[in-house]
């Protein structure tokens, strides 16, 4: 009788346990398509919002909202897939943002990176998100 009560007492414990996890929030990875953001879009999801604007070589600006947990501006972006780059000795070096490639190597032209209209005084990978902030990246050509 005691067996009895404990193989009923562990499936029930099983079943349990399988029912909590198939009731758990999954979360997939944001993988967002960076040619795919218009002018206007919020991408992304979590509870800290900001305003990202991007000007091509151009001229030409999209301007969208993120939204994210992360903690700072470049990490949300990598995450979204918005932007691309290397690690250098001074932190992540964007060479594409939405799709966009500045390259340096070949035409001079590399991502600036703007906080609230002012060049930004750290990388994009060490900017803290502070809430109503703008961020901006521009394609500008060494002089």
């Amino acid at each position: 009788m005691n067996t009895c009560k404990k193989i009923i007492a562990l499936t029930l414990s099983v079943l349990l346990a399988l029912a909590l996890c198939a009731c758990a929030k999954q979360t997939a990875p944001e993988n967002t398509d960076p040619a795919a953001v218009k002018n206007g879009d919020t991408v992304g999801q979590g509870a800290t919002s900001f305003a990202v604007e991007v000007r091509d070589a151009q001229g030409n600006a999209t301007e969208f909202t993120v939204k994210t947990d992360e903690k700072t501006v470049g990490a949300a972006l990598l995450k979204l897939n918005l932007i691309a780059g290397e690690q250098g000795q001074y932190g992540l070096y964007i060479k594409q943002v939405l799709g966009i490639t500045a390259d340096y190597e070949k035409d001079g032209t590399y991502w600036a990176f703007y906080i609230d209209g002012q060049y930004a005084p750290t990388g994009v990978d060490m900017t803290d998100i502070v809430p109503g902030s703008a961020y901006t990246f521009a394609v500008e050509k060494m002089q």
